[in-house]
Formats: structure tokens, C-alpha cells, sequence
């Protein structure tokens, strides 16, 4: 049994989803940097790209890494899907690091491991936002959640309402009467609500090829797209105003 399994989650649910994990960033498609990133993290010991059986979806095993296993789920809803694949591969706790995130940063995820398996008998554990949210409800795209299974299973078994079964970690973290929930402080560089870093938006793909062009492929730590950012305040004006947009404010 692994340890820590790293899950890059491609279940696309729209057309406009399909289209952005395609998208070629310096000659790899979305899904690909993702995978990659993932592969580059020191702290997983294996890495699977789960989707679904949606015939939609089939392009994902077109791109891909060939040395990175892809799991077809075939449970109706992502919480489902998750608990099966920990199921096929089996380990004592997963990385869900999701595919609209072509910046995830491997050190933030390092680190996350690390905060888990040294801090205490956790369920859950992910980054917080200074207004006390989960980081993976906004759209800073470089961080992602450690889960451990047997939480995940019965998040899975006991979990009936709608948003519950389509975001995958909801159940756990507004539970935490049931689960062990951990969020450390995400840094303060990027705790902004200026920095949008998830691809979801055609605009979001723009800002993205920007940053890519800017930095060049080896130099994509979350540090230096921050420290860029910072002398781009017309880049930063706009992921904001996209931020207020997702948050309906």
C-alpha cells in the first residue's frame, strides 16, 4: 500500500472544461503541466489521472503521460468517482489536485504532506485563506488538499446532498465534529485577491499564456509568478475583477 497517492481529478463536466485541459502551454496540453507538476513533487509515491466514463471524456487518455496510469471511473458523481479510485490503488491518504490548474506548485504540495504526517492524526488538510475559507474555494490555483481514505470512504457512505457529492472534500471540511480538519495558513503572497491562477475562463487562458511567455517553463515556482504579478498591476486589476465576478460580488 503507497503511502501518499497523488490524484490529478479530469472529470470534465462541460465542453468549455474539455477544451481548456487541451489547450497547449509550450507544447503540452493543460492536463499534461498538471500531471507534470504532480510527478515533480518529492513528497508523493505515485501519481494517477482519474476521469470518467463519459464518452466526452475519452480525450483525456490521448494526452496524458504514457508513464502515468488513468483511472475511468464509473460512479455517477465525483465523490463517488474519487472513493473508487482509492479503492483500485490503494494507499492511506491522497493529494487531489485538480486539472484547471496548470500552476499547482509541487513545494506547496511537499509541504502539505509534510504538515499532514507530522502534525497530528488528520482526516484533512489543506491551506486557509485569511477570511478563514478552504484556499481551494478560491481560484489561486497553486495549492491542493491532502485527504486521508478511510475519512474520504465515509465522507462517500454518509454524504447525500447535491454539493456534497459534486465537490469532492466538501463534506469533510464543514464537518469537523466528524473529521480531523487541519488548514495551515496559505502564504501571504498569494492570500490576495488580486492572483488568479485556475484556468476556467477564456480570459483565465489569456492571463495564463502571459505568465507562461513571461517566465518561460523552468521558472514557474508560485514565488516568481508573485513576484511578477507585483510589477503587472493592470494583470492584477483584472484577475481581480475576475475574482469578484466568481464570487458574485
Amino acid at each position: 500500500m503507497l503511502e501518499t497517492l497523488g490524484v490529478v481529478q479530469a472529470c470534465f463536466g462541460s465542453r468549455q472544461a474539455r477544451a481548456g485541459a487541451a489547450r497547449k502551454l509550450g507544447g503540452k496540453s493543460v492536463l499534461e503541466w498538471v500531471i507534470r507538476r504532480a510527478t515533480d513533487c518529492q513528497q508523493l509515491d505515485g501519481v494517477v489521472v482519474l476521469t470518467n466514463d463519459d464518452p466526452e471524456n475519452a480525450f483525456v487518455k490521448n494526452l496524458a503521460p504514457l508513464d502515468v496510469p488513468i483511472y475511468t471511473a464509473r460512479q455517477p458523481d465525483p465523490l463517488g468517482q474519487f472513493a473508487a479510485i482509492l479503492k483500485e490503488y490503494p494507499a492511506r491518504a491522497a493529494v487531489r489536485i485538480q486539472a484547471q490548474t496548470p500552476f499547482v506548485d509541487p513545494e506547496l504540495i511537499d509541504r502539505l504532506v509534510a504538515t499532514a504526517r507530522c502534525r497530528g492524526n488528520w482526516d484533512y488538510v489543506s491551506y486557509q485563506l485569511r477570511d478563514g475559507r478552504p484556499a481551494i474555494l478560491a481560484r489561486v490555483g497553486v495549492c491542493a488538499e491532502w485527504i486521508r481514505t478511510t475519512a474520504l470512504w465515509r465522507a462517500d457512505q454518509e454524504a447525500q446532498l447535491p454539493q456534497d457529492r459534486q465537490e469532492v472534500t466538501r463534506y469533510l471540511y464543514t464537518h469537523p465534529e466528524k473529521f480531523r480538519v487541519h488548514l495551515a495558513p496559505v502564504p501571504a503572497q498569494i492570500d490576495r485577491e488580486d492572483i488568479r491562477l485556475s484556468v476556467d475562463l477564456e480570459e483565465d487562458w489569456e492571463l495564463t499564456v502571459t505568465i507562461y511567455e513571461a517566465l518561460g517553463p523552468e521558472r514557474l515556482e508560485w514565488q516568481r509568478i508573485v513576484s511578477l504579478l507585483d510589477h503587472q498591476p493592470a494583470i492584477r486589476r483584472r484577475m481581480e475583477a475576475l475574482n469578484r465576478v466568481h464570487l458574485g460580488t
